[in-house]
């Protein structure tokens, strides 16, 4: 998924997307691990970023003061 429709989801449909994405990988890391090959062995790499991102944004969302970098409040006594 695109980072504008991540944006869009609330935290709860992240956590959704992030089992069902967490789910798939596992499922697709077994087949890697058996010796078969995956129909699609770039919706591997796709799903590693798309849940990355998800953490990105939880964590945004978590707390925007800290994923944000430096306050402003800080820069000023700099």
């Amino acid at each position: 998924m695109k980072i504008k429709e991540l944006r869009t989801l609330g935290e709860a449909e992240l956590k959704q997307k992030l089992t069902e994405l967490h789910k798939e990988l596992m499922k697709d890391n077994a087949q890697v691990a058996t010796g078969t090959i995956p129909k699609n062995p770039g919706k591997l790499r796709l799903a590693k970023k798309t849940i990355a991102r998800i953490h990105m944004l939880l964590a945004n969302k978590a707390s925007p003061a800290k994923a944000g970098g430096a306050s402003k409040e800080a820069l000023k006594q700099v």
